[in-house]
């Protein structure tokens, strides 16, 4: 069954340059982009208005932008090699709290994603190395895994208060390799199959059932968590993947690829249920908007290299 996604707003112009990747929190979508300056914009107002501008962020511009989904915390990470960490103040307005360095140097800190939580965030490096750290006071490495050497391009992280079981942290690689650990022994858990080509977008279902994994394969491969089983292949894309999410009951998976496409894919029938191609640029992100009181319908939001930020809502009945 297929379904409707209307455009309600597209931000023109939201950064000088691509946007290379955007973050959500219940009311704002922080955006990175080419540019030093991240850039908010409230998500509770029609015209999703800028609120907020953290000038010289990262003065070589910045890569990923990651926000904690049950705590009020952001990082994010620039070309520089650098992470900082986010946090609001009173007013809602966003600080910097601190900062993750790695050496320091470009391309040693890649790719990053923060805990449910906000305590901690697992980052990519270029020789492969996987890296998760405690976010607190002392920012502390707590775990160091080693791949093959390959280039990590993404990353995922799953550790949550909730589920004993879903601790864990994902990477895909250039060589095409996809690594599943268990932060709790700080072992491999799965080397998984499947892509041979660069995977540059990776995503954990909500209570960790699947990985969602896609790149320049163009295909998004599905694989059960807990045996490292591949169950399913998502056909449909012509082009590079760059960004996955899914939504929060885990039922749908969103994508965007080298194309301009955004696709949302139905997990239970394994099929595409909506295609938007409204740019023929690289949609580099993709992430759907949390649901609040007055949002009733499922919405998300696309950005890349048209350097603007569109908004969708699924139309009522579909």
């Amino acid at each position: 069954m297929s379904k409707q996604y209307l455009t309600t707003h597209t931000v023109d112009d939201a950064h000088p340059t691509d946007i290379f990747s955007i973050a959500v929190t219940p009311t704002q979508i922080l955006s990175a982009s080419g540019a030093s300056t991240l850039r908010i914009h409230s998500t509770n107002q029609p015209d999703f208005p800028l609120v907020q501008e953290l000038p010289g962020a990262h003065k070589l511009g910045c890569h990923h932008i990651a926000t904690a989904k049950h705590n009020p915390k952001a990082a994010s990470v620039g070309f520089d090699g650098e992470v900082k960490i986010w946090k609001p103040r009173e007013n809602g307005e966003w600080e910097y709290e601190g900062s993750i360095s790695d050496g320091n140097k470009a391309g040693e800190l890649w790719a990053i994603a923060l805990s449910e939580d906000g305590r901690y965030l697992a980052s990519t490096a270029y020789d492969g190395r996987i890296n998760v750290w405690d976010v607190g006071a002392e920012r502390v490495k707590i775990r160091e895994y080693e791949t093959k050497g390959s280039f990590g391009m993404c990353i995922d992280l799953l550790l949550t208060r909730k589920s004993v079981d879903g601790r864990f942290t994902a990477s895909g690689h250039q060589n095409g390799s996809i690594y599943i650990f268990s932060n709790e022994t700080g072992r491999m858990l799965h080397s998984l199959p499947g892509l041979v080509k660069p995977v540059r977008a990776i995503a954990f279902s909500p209570a960790s059932r699947l990985l969602a994994a896609a790149g320049d394969a163009q295909i998004i491969a599905l694989y059960d968590v807990s045996s490292g089983e591949q169950v399913a292949n998502l056909t449909g894309h012509t082009a590079w993947v760059f960004s996955l999410d899914f939504n929060d009951t885990g039922e749908y998976l969103l994508s965007g690829a080298f194309d301009g496409k955004v696709k949302v894919w139905s997990i239970e029938t394994r099929a595409c249920v909506a295609t938007h191609s409204e740019t023929g640029k690289t949609v580099w992100s993709v992430k759907w908007l949390p649901k609040t009181a007055s949002t009733r319908n499922e919405s998300f939001a696309t950005a890349g290299a048209n350097k603007s930020i569109s908004f969708y809502r699924e139309a009522s009945g579909s």
